[in-house]
């Protein structure tokens, strides 16, 4: 079976706090002009999207430099539900590494907050730790999320994903500098992962785009019945 795990990118979307808005609208139309062409405005982490490594990692690889191929996983699903607003996922939450089989590539965490997409919210999702991010790194597994990140997020404005800072904003980027730090794979705002088994095939391939920290994706889940 497959299916579709990916946000539809459409004018005025949800985006990170102080990415750019985006915009899809027609450019050229059959009634002017005999075909229909649209304009797509967007940032490069907009809707489900992968984070290449120069994402956090000054000099770090470019979402066109990683081979094709590592942006298809083995993933397992790793339900955290039900978490509260802005609570940290530490590493006793996540699978043993001796716990977990050399073809895993990539935790999907479900933490249900895919259903307050839309909404302001949506910002507070939970958010993985440093130590749970270095239990990823030992693993040898990336994660993905159905949330913005594995950061806490702004609650409004731009400014740095990471930890909590004394305001209550975060500070800094530990969980993506960890991950992004060891070439591993970070996918965001994942979708309609109800009643997914535990173990699946998931394909995200990213836009060629060139030099780019990251790139939407047509997330796709692939399991037998």
């Amino acid at each position: 079976m497959f299916r579709d795990l990916s946000r539809p990118i459409e004018t005025g979307m949800p985006t990170y706090p102080g990415d750019p808005d985006v915009t899809l609208a027609p450019d050229a139309t059959h009634e002017a002009d005999g075909y229909a062409t649209s304009e797509l405005r967007t940032g490069t982490h907009a809707g489900t999207h992968v984070d290449a490594p120069r994402h956090t990692v000054p000099g770090g690889e470019s979402i066109d430099e990683r081979d094709v191929g590592r942006f298809a996983f083995d993933a397992r699903l790793v339900d955290h539900r039900p978490l509260g607003a802005r609570e940290p996922i530490g590493p006793d939450a996540l699978p043993d590494p001796d716990a977990l089989d050399g073809d895993l590539n990539l935790l999907v965490l479900r933490t249900g907050w895919a259903a307050h997409w839309g909404t302001d919210r949506y910002r507070d999702h939970p958010y993985l730790t440093a130590a749970a991010a270095e239990r990823c790194r030992e693993s040898g597994v990336g994660v993905g999320l159905d949330a913005f990140g594995p950061d806490p997020t702004p609650t409004a404005g731009g400014g740095a994903d990471g930890e909590a800072s004394e305001d209550g904003e975060p500070d800094g980027t530990p969980a993506h500098d960890v991950l992004l730090g060891a070439s591993l794979p970070i996918v965001e705002n994942l979708c309609g992962l109800d009643d997914l088994p535990e173990r699946f095939r998931l394909y995200a391939f990213p836009l060629r785009l060139r030099g780019a920290d990251g790139s939407p994706v047509r997330a796709v889940a692939e399991w037998e019945e």
